[in-house]
């Protein structure tokens, strides 16, 4: 595992869709068992460009998210490596029998690819906003849950997904998004990032939130205080080796994420601190409230995601050590 932080930390050019586009066109030419499955959404994550080069592996399901699980569950029973893409709304609430039937039970190695998470959905307005779709998934056996900040960890963690013998579930931000790491970063399932190392307080953050973290470390150093910071990528399987230990130095956790802290990473971090490490803990996400339409930045304040919001909760929680 080998990763730089970018430099500059500038809105990226490229679509962060396109590190599973480019990723999916990578293993296709290195696996002829490679297959994706769309719901009619191709052109929202630029799967064309692979379509124009295998045809015959990229498939449309149409408007049909639970029936193109099965399939994918029944590609996946004769041998195949079925993707299935569609807005993350779909690929969870609608079609979360089947991802849990056909591909959790039945132990096979189906990869939905949930795209649009949480405010990312922006003017796709309030119904097409998911929130709660990481946790649908978490609850599933032997699931892996992903949810990766930039187009460079889209595209590492994809490739990464072709040696999961289960279902898993990445969510995949669509427009504009902050370049956090330099090309050629390299992520591994599972393991968590140790982007800042701190005494005061330990942020964990994932998706679009690990820039407005960075930033909250920054505005908090500003003023004294030491925080560490790890991109908790991988929700499940959670690296709580990296948790446990940062959080044996600070004391007091911030968790931060793009989605209902009542079934996420917020509440994946707490069931493991409850059992092992018992700290102060604040939570930044959605707190259960439904999605709104509306421009991404208005909705990060909104739903109190700032790297202000992120930095207040650091001072509450180190207050709350006592």
């Amino acid at each position: 595992m080998m990763y730089r932080l970018s430099e500059k930390h500038e809105k990226d050019l490229r679509p962060c869709c396109d590190g599973y586009a480019d990723a999916l066109l990578e293993m296709m030419k290195e696996n002829d068992k490679v297959i994706h499955i769309d719901c009619d959404l191709m052109g929202c994550i630029d799967v064309g460009k692979v379509k124009a080069v295998f045809p015959d592996r990229v498939l449309n399901a149409g408007i049909a998210e639970a029936n193109a699980i099965g399939v994918a569950a029944g590609m996946a029973a004769t041998g195949m490596i079925p993707f299935v893409h569609s807005f993350g709304v779909f690929a969870s609430r609608r079609a979360f029998d089947q991802a849990y039937l056909s591909a959790g039970y039945s132990r096979w190695p189906v990869h939905v690819i949930g795209s649009d998470p949480g405010v990312t959905a922006a003017f796709n307005g309030a119904t097409h906003m998911p929130f709660e779709d990481a946790g649908l998934y978490l609850d599933i056996p032997n699931a892996t849950v992903i949810d990766p900040c930039d187009y460079n960890e889209a595209f590492s963690l994809s490739r990464k997904l072709l040696n999961e013998k289960y279902v898993t579930y990445m969510r995949l931000i669509r427009r504009d998004h902050i370049q956090v790491y330099e090309d050629g970063s390299e992520f591994e399932i599972g393991k968590g990032i140790l982007l800042k190392e701190g005494t005061d307080v330990t942020i964990i953050a994932s998706g679009i939130l690990v820039y407005n973290a960075l930033v909250a470390a920054e505005k908090l150093e500003a003023m004294g205080i030491s925080a560490s910071l790890i991109d908790m990528h991988t929700w499940k399987p959670l690296d709580e080796d990296l948790l446990l230990k940062d959080v044996a130095k600070t004391g007091a956790v911030v968790t931060a994420e793009n989605h209902q802290v009542s079934c996420g990473l917020g509440s994946a971090v707490a069931n493991v601190l409850i059992r092992k490490l018992p700290v102060p803990q604040e939570f930044i996400g959605n707190q259960g409230r439904f999605g709104q339409c509306g421009p991404q930045a208005d909705l990060e304040r909104e739903y109190h995601m700032t790297a202000d919001d992120i930095a207040a909760a650091a001072l509450r929680a180190i207050d709350r050590k006592g």
